[in-house]
């Protein structure tokens, strides 16, 4: 098994005001040559907005565009139409394919909005674009992974163009589960959302992040009361960009 650590001290940060942002991998202003992706994993920030705050209309294309909130709510309006407004317990997922333009907002007055931005690179380029959100409450395992996103339109959770499979993951104090991988190639980065635990011989702290690969399963356990994101994806980078 081979593993990449990044503790959550060394991410990349930018602070607008408006806007606090943790980036894991290279993103706007932080350039790190040793992280600007994991597999076809290409962004991973963690934004706080403040209240009546938020991102302006701004183009996207060829990109799996992929939101959690953490707390509050976040308003999305997009160039296909659609107004939505995703809060705690659901995800979000934009394909940008061919292009479109959107803008995220917080519109509470009271209190800040917390949220994961992700990007994959997706499998293809200039696919139509396509906006879809669910609500990830329903089924929610304690003690287990709960799969959240997948290739498969008919499967648990929301899809986008790749080989890719998250789940999360709640864990009681000293409890643990098994994690396999669905293609040998894949790699999983696994990012603590809260409490910590060990992967292998590691221990992960709250938002530290460890990318894995190269083995068919890894065991997860938690230390203390733990929410932990795995994110499998696939290691080599889609034709287009090589």
């Amino acid at each position: 098994m081979k593993t990449v650590y990044h503790k959550a001290d060394t991410r990349g940060h930018a602070n607008h005001g408006w806007l606090n942002s943790y980036h894991t991998f290279s993103f706007a202003n932080y350039q790190n040559r040793e992280r600007t992706h994991f597999g076809v994993l290409r962004v991973l920030n963690d934004d706080t907005v403040t209240q009546g705050m938020g991102f302006g209309t701004h183009p996207h294309r060829d990109m799996e565009i992929i939101s959690i909130p953490l707390e509050g709510d976040l308003e999305h309006k997009d160039s296909m139409g659609t107004t939505a407004v995703i809060k705690k317990g659901e995800i979000q997922v934009m394909s940008a394919g061919t292009g479109v333009m959107h803008s995220e907002y917080n519109k509470n007055k009271d209190q800040a909005v917390k949220f994961l931005q992700i990007w994959v690179f997706p499998r293809e380029t200039g696919v139509e674009p396509r906006y879809d959100q669910k609500s990830i409450k329903e089924g929610e395992k304690i003690n287990g992974f709960q799969q959240i996103l997948s290739p498969d339109k008919n499967d648990d959770g929301v899809w986008i163009h790749q080989d890719a499979w998250f789940n999360l993951g709640k864990f009681t104090q000293g409890n643990g589960k098994n994690y396999m991988f669905h293609k040998k190639e894949n790699g999983v980065y696994a990012f603590v959302l809260k409490g910590s635990a060990k992967i292998g011989d590691r221990i992960l702290n709250e938002r530290d992040g460890l990318g894995i690969w190269d083995t068919q399963s890894f065991n997860v356990e938690a230390i203390e009361d733990t929410e932990i994101l795995l994110m499998e994806v696939p290691m080599e980078l889609p034709h287009y960009l090589k």
